[in-house]
């Protein structure tokens, strides 16, 4: 049955009436689309709330604060790190709450070890990635994090059946060696594919450990992260297919060959009341490309579509892109079984 999720962020500041409108519409998704609510992130509270501040404060005895181009490490916890983890406390709540007595998928969308540490910077230094030693312990403090909050989740919503959304948009830049130095007169050297893998894989590992029943990795809009998606132990991948091209689908290809999953996000379509031209061309960006590859038609019942939120949206207009990609996926279902 063809899945329908949201990559994390939503507008507002509100967490219960995000998590409330969230769980809600998706749990009543219609018959031949299977809804998989997710829990919302909320940007507009700040870097405190964003997918970056939200990661932070999920870090294993890695202190981190605000610094004046963003979050870096620190020697002790201090204020800001005390503001996110009390925001990712209140999401918690929240959840529970829109969520009591849900039972079925739910989504923990997480910013991913690679993308966190191509963003947060060294106390006296560059960037995280570019310390192989920082890297290490930015890795394994986020997956013991990331296995925390599972086990969170899964304490107050008993019913759920965790499946985890790992964020890597910058994972190519941080495998090619495109990620700028401080100055950004230099870039910073690459990481290997093994190395990336095996980060991927230790996170993967301990969140299933945790009770997860599945872990996904979002690469952004950069096919290139797929092969290194592939070589580690996720359950499948995420993309964003707008302009992916055939080079990028002969890698979802290989992906869904391999057995992986894959949770395409389709450009995002305006709102309307009916399945029209816009929430069509949103299956077809989907379903054309797959059977140009040779992918089964019946296949198509297994991918989960990712909502992509503009950045400026209101709650209300998240609402609508969200029941629009409801629609897209029943259109999809639909050609699944021709």
């Amino acid at each position: 049955m063809t899945g329908v999720t949201g990559a994390g962020a939503w507008p507002g500041t509100d967490p219960l009436e995000a998590a409330t409108t969230v769980v809600g519409d998706l749990a009543d998704a219609p018959s031949e689309v299977d809804g998989l609510p997710f829990a919302p992130l909320l940007p507009a509270r700040g870097p405190w709330g964003d997918r970056t501040g939200a990661a932070v404060a999920l870090l294993a005895d890695l202190p981190a604060e605000l610094g004046p181009h963003g979050w870096k490490l620190a020697g002790r916890p201090g204020g800001d790190l005390a503001r996110a983890r009390s925001l990712a406390r209140e999401d918690l709540d929240a959840l529970a709450v829109a969520a009591h007595g849900y039972e079925g998928p739910l989504v923990l969308p997480v910013l991913g070890p690679h993308s966190l540490a191509a963003e947060v910077w060294l106390a006296h230094g560059d960037r995280v990635v570019s310390d192989p030693g920082a890297l290490r312990d930015v890795l394994a403090s986020l997956a013991a994090g990331v296995a925390e909050r599972v086990g969170d989740v899964r304490r107050v919503v008993p019913g759920a059946a965790v499946r985890v959304l790992v964020h890597e948009p910058l994972l190519a830049a941080v495998l090619a060696g495109a990620v700028p130095t401080f100055s950004g007169r230099d870039r910073l050297r690459r990481v290997p594919g093994q190395v990336a893998a095996e980060g991927l894989s230790a996170l993967a590992d301990a969140v299933r450990g945790a009770g997860a029943e599945a872990v996904v990795v979002h690469g952004g809009t950069a096919w290139s992260a797929l092969a290194t998606v592939r070589a580690s132990s996720a359950d499948g991948a995420a993309l964003a297919v707008a302009g992916l091209g055939e080079r990028g689908w002969e890698e979802v290809a290989l992906l869904v060959e391999d057995g992986r999953a894959f949770w395409p996000e389709p450009p995002p379509a305006a709102t309307s009341q009916c399945a029209g031209p816009d929430v069509l061309a949103q299956a077809d960006a989907v379903t054309r490309p797959w059977r140009t590859v040779g992918l089964p038609v019946a296949g198509l019942r297994d991918v989960v579509l990712v909502a992509a939120l503009p950045d400026a949206a209101t709650p209300d207009d998240a609402r609508g892109a969200l029941a629009g990609l409801v629609r897209a996926a029943g259109a999809v279902a639909e050609r699944a079984e021709a």
